[in-house]
């Protein structure tokens, strides 16, 4: 017969250890076993766009970053469809993400800096015209650091998945 550790005894609280350690695992296991989002997952059409719309400026984010705003605006759509993806330089190893819809002239920023990228990697953002889905490689406003999967929707950005470096 099956008998349970009596209530405050040692075996209970070694008992509850081992379960919540085991469902910790459990969870780790099934974190670890998902794999990185693909482009082809979000994928979108790419839109003609024969003359792009004028930049929104709404806020003190466009009002600030004005020039850089409206020198992007001008560049073919290279995200999402119809999105003008660009990023300047804010430091040293430092960038500044913002996507420009070319149909409507919004601005959807990311709402964080990227730096610190590993020496070995080029590109800190990764992105193509024909999917939502941006990859993000660095720390983000110097904390962290790892890669960072984000999809572009309703004009927003929302965190798919985040792969932190262990010694981050």
């Amino acid at each position: 017969m099956l008998t349970t550790p009596e209530k405050g005894s040692m075996k209970l609280r070694l008992f509850r250890r081992i379960c919540v350690i085991a469902l910790f695992a459990v969870q780790l296991c099934a974190a670890e076993s998902q794999s990185a989002p693909q482009f082809e997952s979000y994928a979108t059409k790419a839109d003609v766009i024969t003359k792009n719309a004028e930049v929104r400026i709404t806020g003190k984010m466009e009002r600030t970053y004005i020039t850089r705003l409206r020198y992007a605006a001008k560049q073919k759509p290279n995200f999402a469809g119809h999105y003008i993806l660009t990023a300047w330089g804010c430091g040293a190893s430092c960038l500044v993400p913002v996507a420009i819809d070319a149909r409507t002239g919004v601005v959807v920023w990311l709402n964080f800096s990227v730096c610190c990228w590993p020496l070995d990697v080029d590109k800190p953002l990764e992105f193509k015209l024909t999917s939502t889905l941006l990859i993000v490689r660095g720390s983000r406003n110097e904390n962290g650091g790892g890669t960072y999967y984000y999809v572009l929707k309703d004009q927003r950005f929302s965190l798919l998945k985040a792969e932190e470096n262990p010694s981050s």
